[in-house]
C-alpha cells in the first residue's frame, strides 16, 4: 500500500483508469456515477477488464485456485468499510479514505522491503520513494508484475524476496 489515500485516489482516477478501454471506462463509471457497485454488470467489467490489467495479469478464468477461492471469500463487509465500493479510490465513508502516514515514514528503522510492479494497481514510483524514505528501505521492482506479481512476475518477485530475507 502507498503511504496516502489521497495519492493512491489521484493515480486510481488519472493513471489506472485512463489505461482502461474507453467504452468500458464510461460503462464503469455510468454504473459508480448512481453508486450501483452491486450490479452484476459492473461487476463484469471491473473482473473481466481492470482485474486482468492491474491486480493479475492472467485472464480471470486461468486464475490459480488459490486466488480464486481468496476473491471468492473476501470478507466484503470489511472490506467496504476500510476502502468502499470502487475499484478506482477509496471513497465514500470508507475508513481509510483520508488516511496519510507519507510524514511518519521517516520514523520507521527497520528493514523494510516495498514491491513496486509496473501495473501495480499502486504507483510504482511511490512504492519506490517509499523506500526511500524509511530508515532502512530496499525497493524492489517487478516490471512485468501487477498487484499479484508473486502470481504474474513470479520470478523478479521471488528472487528479490529471498534476496532480502538473505541480507537481514
Amino acid at each position: 500500500m502507498v503511504p496516502s489515500v489521497p495519492d493512491y485516489n489521484n493515480y486510481a482516477k488519472n493513471v489506472l483508469a485512463l489505461q482502461l478501454d474507453q467504452d468500458v471506462l464510461k460503462q464503469i463509471r455510468s454504473y459508480e456515477a448512481v453508486q450501483d457497485y452491486t450490479n452484476e454488470n459492473y461487476l463484469k467489467l471491473i473482473h473481466d477488464n481492470y482485474y486482468p490489467k492491474h491486480v493479475m495479469r492472467i485472464p480471470a478464468a486461468d486464475w490459480p485456485e488459490d486466488v480464486s477461492n481468496a476473491f471468492a471469500e473476501i470478507n466484503f463487509p470489511i472490506y467496504l468499510k476500510m476502502q468502499g465500493p470502487s475499484e478506482f479510490g477509496i471513497v465514500g465513508d470508507a475508513s481509510l479514505k483520508n488516511w496519510d502516514v507519507t510524514d511518519d515514514l521517516k520514523k520507521l528503522e527497520i528493514p523494510f522491503l516495498s514491491i513496486g510492479a509496473k501495473y501495480d494497481t499502486m504507483d510504482p514510483i511511490q512504492m519506490e520513494w517509499m523506500a526511500n524514505e524509511v530508515q532502512n528501505g530496499f525497493y524492489l521492482n517487478c516490471p512485468n508484475g501487477s498487484h499479484m506479481a508473486m502470481w504474474d512476475d513470479t520470478e523478479n518477485y521471488f528472487t528479490g524476496l529471498i534476496n532480502f530475507i538473505n541480507n537481514l
